[in-house]
C-alpha cells in the first residue's frame, strides 16, 4: 500500500467531516443558548420547540430532492450548492429581531447543511466495503458529536465576548472555508452514468415500500429522532428547569453528553468492521442494544430532579445502536440508488426530530398551564416518548419476524 492510497482516503474523510461538524455544532446549539433566548427574546417552550424544530423541519424537507440529487448530480456538487444556503442561512440568523425572522434563518441552515451527512455517506458507498462504511459511518457520527461538543462549553466560554449573533457570524466564515476545502480536495463527481442507472432503477416509492425500509422506519421517526431531539434540546432544559442546574452548569452538562457520544461512536468506528466480519449485523445489534436505553429511559423519568447529566449520557450512548440503522439501510440497495436510499431514511429520521422536538414542548407548555410543576410535565412528557420508543422497536421486532416467515 502507497502513501498516497492511504492519504488520500484520510483526505476525502477530513474534508467532509470538516464540515459535517459544523452542521452538528448548528443543530444542537439551540439547548445551549435556550437560556439565552428564554431571557433576550422572551421565548418559552413552545416557541424554543418551534424554533429548535425549525432547523429539522428544513433538514427534513430537503432529503428527498436531495436523495435525486446526490444520485444525479453526485456528493461534491450537490454539497457544495447547499453549503452556500447554510452561509446565507448563518448571516440571516445574526441579523434576525423576531422570532419569525429566526425561525426563518433556522429553518434555511437546516435545509442548507442537509446533504454534510449524506453527501459522504453517499460517496462512501460507492469507494469502500461494507465494513468500512460502517467504521466511515461511526467516525463520521463521532465527528457530529465533536461538533455538538462544542456547541457546549466552547459556546458558553464565547458566548460574553461574542454574543449569540457574533457566534453565528462566525459560523457562516466558518462554512465558507468548508466550502473551499470541499472544492478543491473532493473527488469529482461522475454525473453521467449515476442519473442514467438512478432512471433505470426507480424512485423513491419503490425504496419506501422495501422491507427493511419499513422495518426500519419507525425505529428511525421514534428513537433515532428522540435522541436527537433530546441531545440538541431538551437535555439542557430537563438540566435546568427539572435537575435545577445553573445555565453554566447545563452546559457542562451536555459537555458530558456529548462527550460520552464521541467515545460511543470512536468506540463503534474501531469495533463494527470486527462484528461484521463475526457475522454480528445491524439488526441483531440493535435487537439485543436497544432494551438498554429504555431501562435507562425510564430510570430517568423515575428519578426526575435527581438525573443529571452522567443519566441523560448514559442513556445517549445506549440509544447508539439504532445508528447502525443507516447505513444498514443504504447497504440494502444498490450504489445507484443509495443516495435517496440514505435521504429518504434521513427524512425519517429528521422528520421524527421535528415532531418530537416541537411537540415535547408543546406537551410541556400545556401541561404546565394545566397546573403540573415543571418536573412533573417532563417527566410525562418524556414517559410517553419512551411508550413511542418501545412501540416502535416492537415494530421492528414483528417485521422481522413477519420477513422471516414470509421470504420473498
Amino acid at each position: 500500500m502507497t502513501a498516497t492510497s492511504v492519504v488520500r482516503p484520510i483526505q476525502i474523510f477530513v474534508v467532509f467531516a470538516f464540515a459535517y461538524f459544523f452542521s452538528a455544532l448548528l443543530r444542537a446549539v439551540t439547548a445551549t443558548l435556550a437560556p439565552v433566548f428564554s431571557l433576550e427574546l422572551g421565548l418559552g417552550p413552545a416557541d424554543l420547540g418551534l424554533l429548535g424544530g425549525a432547523f429539522f423541519f428544513g433538514f427534513a424537507a430537503m432529503q428527498l430532492p436531495l436523495g435525486q440529487a446526490l444520485d444525479r448530480f453526485g456528493p461534491r456538487r450537490t454539497l457544495l450548492v447547499l453549503l452556500a444556503w447554510a452561509m446565507l442561512g448563518c448571516v440571516a440568523f445574526a441579523l434576525a429581531r423576531s422570532l419569525a425572522a429566526l425561525v426563518a434563518a433556522r429553518l434555511l441552515i437546516g435545509m442548507g447543511v442537509g446533504a454534510c451527512l449524506m453527501a459522504p455517506l453517499t460517496l462512501f458507498r460507492s469507494l469502500y466495503s461494507p465494513a468500512v462504511q460502517l467504521r466511515a459511518n461511526s467516525w463520521m457520527l463521532m465527528t457530529g458529536s465533536l461538533g455538538m461538543l462544542a456547541s457546549t462549553l466552547p459556546v458558553q466560554w464565547l458566548l460574553p465576548q461574542w454574543g449569540w449573533r457574533g457566534l453565528f457570524w462566525a459560523a457562516a466564515a466558518l462554512l465558507g472555508l468548508a466550502w473551499v476545502l470541499i472544492a478543491r480536495l473532493a473527488p469529482r463527481d461522475q454525473p453521467a452514468r449515476a442519473a442514467a442507472d438512478g432512471r433505470a432503477h426507480g424512485g423513491y416509492r419503490q425504496i419506501m415500500g422495501q422491507r427493511i425500509f419499513v422495518r426500519m422506519a419507525p425505529l428511525g421517526f421514534v428513537h433515532y429522532g428522540g435522541l436527537v431531539a433530546v441531545q440538541t434540546l431538551w437535555a439542557g432544559p430537563w438540566l435546568t428547569r427539572v435537575a435545577g442546574c445553573s445555565a453554566a452548569e447545563a452546559a457542562q452538562g451536555l459537555f458530558v453528553i456529548n462527550l460520552a457520544m464521541l467515545m460511543a461512536f470512536m468506540t463503534w468506528g474501531a469495533v463494527l468492521p470486527r462484528l461484521t466480519r463475526r457475522g454480528i449485523d445491524a439488526v441483531r445489534l440493535m435487537t439485543w442494544g436497544l432494551p438498554f436505553s429504555f431501562a435507562l429511559l425510564f430510570m430517568n423519568v423515575a428519578l426526575g430532579a435527581a438525573a443529571g447529566p452522567w443519566h441523560w449520557a448514559a442513556w445517549c450512548v445506549a440509544c447508539t445502536f439504532v445508528s447502525v440503522s443507516q447505513p444498514a439501510v443504504g447497504q440494502a440497495f444498490p450504489a445507484t440508488q443509495a443516495g435517496r436510499a440514505l435521504s429518504a431514511f434521513n427524512l425519517v429520521i429528521f422528520g421524527g426530530v421535528f415532531c418530537l422536538q416541537w411537540g415535547m414542548g408543546l406537551m410541556i407548555q400545556a401541561l404546565t398551564k394545566h397546573g403540573l410543576a415543571d418536573t412533573a410535565a417532563f417527566q410525562v412528557t418524556f414517559a410517553l416518548f419512551g411508550a413511542l420508543a418501545v412501540s416502535a422497536y416492537l415494530w421492528f421486532l414483528w417485521a422481522g419476524r413477519e420477513a422471516a416467515d414470509n421470504p420473498p
